[in-house]
């Protein structure tokens, strides 16, 4: 499904906070880092960028506290926390989405405000009550089974109704998927993918080349190569790549049969030896039968295994990959005719705010049965604007977190609509972190995808 977001460039970094959680849900911090940027500056007014990093154990609920240096500086308004000011001293507390911050997890706020006199930065920050100490640049302690995604996890395979590692032991893969290649190409560089791999911690990559919409068909070669190139640079920073045949308008994959042959063959041959690729043949089959879901999937699966008898394959479901509930069917469709191939998974897509307790209810029945991947999904409406529907939102990561269902979120791009990550413009600069140019629902994923992994090694 197309959705889009908007995303503004500018504000963005850290700054350092004092506890004011309750005695009940506060933890005592043993380590922390704040970063403090001005961001932007104009007559009586500022804005701010704050980071804070956890650098010691696991806490949940959080609160940080630091002092205006002059008298004159007054907090406006700020994002991505509750905050408040008492004298010269001003609160900022974990909301919903970013209350818990593990070992090594940073949370990104931001702040305007005014001033009469000097405007000049706050210098020392307390997380819980404990002085944030860390320098700019400090690492994290090492926690147990570091490495990337790929360094740890290797080759992966389907296990059961599980996406296992190279051990045999269930994962969860989290990340995020771009937006059409052919409109967004700019947001796929070197320093959105080094931002996506270190600060958002992403596991996985998904590059969804539309094959339609001024797509592959307008030229082949040049989304092969496109596509290959990010591979490339997914696996550089450790990531997996999953290749997203993106057909939506037609719905029938069958449409697009023989070109599906013809890029996979391409793409498989080429990237076969990399242990980071993951296919996923049909984005979103919608007005078609599953019986031709599945013929398509059995006819493209072989091209693929020809070259690249290892990866994993995703297969489409009926009803833009609801397992066809939006078609007024259900999972059992696919569990009593499953596709013909091994190593195989199948796709689940919802927008939390359209699609709720009738779709979770589904995936929760299907997940005992079948090898689920929600290879996308949006925090907002399924016609990617909106709002951001935090409540159903957490409550959907919450299930795929609890089933070990893997995700890419849509969309890593500053698109002018509610699901994007970024503000409108970003992709015109540097920054693809901060608070400042992330919007809610950027904010949010960044939030539940930067948190450790801890992927099993044995």
């Amino acid at each position: 499904m197309k959705r889009l977001l908007a995303l503004l460039a500018t504000c963005a970094t850290v700054l350092g906070l004092t506890a004011l959680v309750s005695p009940q849900t506060a933890q005592a911090a043993t380590g922390c880092r704040v970063d403090y940027t001005i961001t932007n500056q104009w007559q009586g007014g500022f804005q701010a960028g704050v980071k804070v990093t956890n650098l010691g154990s696991a806490i949940s609920g959080w609160s940080l506290k630091f002092t205006l240096p002059d008298a004159g500086q007054k907090l406006v308004q700020g994002w991505n926390a509750t905050w408040s000011q008492s004298g010269s001293t001003v609160t900022a507390a974990g909301v919903d989405w970013n209350r818990n911050l593990a070992t090594g997890a940073s949370a990104d706020l931001g702040f305007t405000g005014s001033f009469t006199g000097a405007n000049p930065k706050p210098t020392a920050f307390t997380l819980n009550g404990v002085a944030c100490t860390g320098s700019v640049g400090e690492e994290p302690p090492p926690v147990p089974g570091t490495g990337t995604p790929v360094d740890i996890n290797g080759q992966l395979r389907v296990c059961g109704v599980h996406l296992c590692n190279q051990y045999n032991r269930p994962i969860q893969l989290r990340g995020m998927s771009t937006h059409g290649i052919q409109w967004f190409s700019k947001c796929y560089n070197n320093a959105s993918l080094d931002a996506l791999a270190k600060d958002w911690k992403s596991d996985l990559f998904r590059i969804a080349m539309y094959v339609q919409e001024g797509g592959y068909e307008t030229d082949p070669a040049g989304f092969t190569s496109r596509v290959n190139s990010l591979v490339d640079m997914a696996e550089a920073r450790g990531m997996y790549a999953m290749i997203d045949f993106h057909t939506l308008t037609p719905g029938d994959p069958n449409y697009n049969l023989d070109r599906a042959k013809t890029f996979f063959s391409s793409v498989a041959t080429r990237n076969a030896a990399k242990k980071n690729v993951i296919y996923e043949i049909a984005n979103e089959p919608n007005g078609v039968s599953w019986a031709a879901i599945k013929n398509y999937a059995e006819q493209v699966i072989p091209v693929i295994r020809a070259a690249d008898p290892d990866a994993v394959i995703i297969v489409g479901t009926r009803g833009w990959s609801s397992l066809g509930v939006s078609d007024g069917s259900n999972e059992t469709e696919v569990i009593n005719n499953p596709v013909n191939a091994t190593n195989i998974m199948y796709a689940f897509h919802f927008y939390a705010a359209s699609h709720q307790d009738t779709y979770r209810a589904a995936v929760s029945r299907a997940a005992t049965k079948l090898p689920l991947f929600v290879t996308e999904f949006g925090t907002v409406t399924y016609t990617g604007g909106g709002a951001v529907d935090q409540a159903s939102s957490k409550a959907w990561l919450d299930l795929l977190d609890q089933l070990k269902i893997g995700y890419a979120n849509w969309t890593y791009s500053d698109a002018n609509e509610g699901s994007a990550a970024f503000k409108p413009g970003t992709c015109n600069g540097t920054d693809y972190s901060s608070s400042g140019v992330l919007t809610e629902s950027g904010a949010l994923m960044k939030s539940r995808i930067s948190t450790p992994d801890s992927f099993p090694t044995s």
